[in-house]
């Protein structure tokens, strides 16, 4: 399979996966590990960001209008929710860093550099993040059609700091679906599907770009991965990459009307059954010795 035919395998997934509750960067690390890549390379970060960049310029497109009507329809609305999605970002960001510290100074004390997304590619943990996630997306789906009242209820305070601290949970793990677990959590708190949705992904909006720059840093300064990658080889991934960029942008529009239907139709569990397949799928795949 020539280079360009795996960035837009790759593009297709993330763009259908990152946005759908079943976690991307589960499908994409095992489509590169039965590519033969290695998830954890500069090169395979870097396509990995240009990808997640096409993915969040989906989420602006698909949800623009809806984000006019909530959020700047007054002044009033749009401060509500500014204070609302700072409140979710924050406890992200406190919940996210103290995992991704504890981890990288207890559990991989011992490597030569200490860094989580040494992680990325272990697949067990993988696999029980997948799980993780698709038992709380049934229990969500399932329990929400059980107690829905018909009403519309709005993201409230409760509700984002909830979403916050879940988002910070899901950082750290490849496996842990960032959507799946903020929408889920806010359906089990008493949101509405369309205000969970909406806000979800407003905080994805938000992460997004710091993500996208840190993932840059680390690469620019992994100097001896850079080395021993090949510079040339690294900056030749920029075109394939923005070509990368497209697909996964069109494949997430996709993504995003497909969640939308079935959250709205009572099938959001669905993709909870799906996570668990996955996990299932994944553990075959780490004893086949992939």
């Amino acid at each position: 399979m020539t280079f360009i035919l795996v960035v837009v395998a790759l593009a297709i997934i993330q763009g259908l996966t990152e946005l759908l509750p079943v976690s991307s960067s589960a499908h994409v690390v095992i489509a590169e590990k039965i590519l033969g890549l290695d998830p954890t390379s500069p090169e395979m970060t870097l396509l990995l960001v240009m990808l997640h960049t096409g993915t969040m310029l989906a989420v602006i497109v698909y949800f623009w209008r809806g984000w006019k009507q909530a959020y700047f329809c007054s002044r009033q609305a749009t401060w509500r929710y500014a204070k609302l999605l700072f409140l979710a970002t924050a406890l992200t960001g406190i919940v996210g860093m103290t995992i991704k510290t504890a981890i990288e100074r207890l559990a991989l004390r011992n490597a030569p550099k200490a860094e989580i997304e040494l992680l990325f590619g272990n697949l067990p943990l993988i696999a029980v993040a997948l799980a993780a996630v698709g038992v709380l997306i049934v229990y969500a789906g399932l329990r929400h059609e059980l107690t829905v009242n018909g009403h519309q209820t709005p993201v409230k305070t409760r509700h984002a700091a909830w979403m916050g601290v879940v988002q910070g949970l899901c950082l750290p793990f490849r496996g842990f679906s960032r959507s799946g677990a903020t929408i889920s959590s806010a359906l089990v708190a008493g949101a509405s599907k369309r205000a969970a949705e909406e806000f979800s992904f407003a905080m994805a909006v938000i992460l997004t770009p710091a993500v996208i720059v840190r993932e840059v840093l680390r690469l620019v300064g992994s100097h001896h991965a850079l080395v021993a990658a090949g510079a040339g080889r690294v900056m030749g991934l920029f075109l394939p990459g923005v070509f990368g960029l497209v697909c996964s942008f069109l494949a997430g529009l996709l993504a995003l009307q497909w969640l939308s239907r079935w959250l709205e139709r009572g099938r959001w569990h669905y993709f909870g059954y799906y996570c668990l397949f996955a996990a299932a799928a994944v553990l075959m795949l780490h004893f086949m010795g992939r």
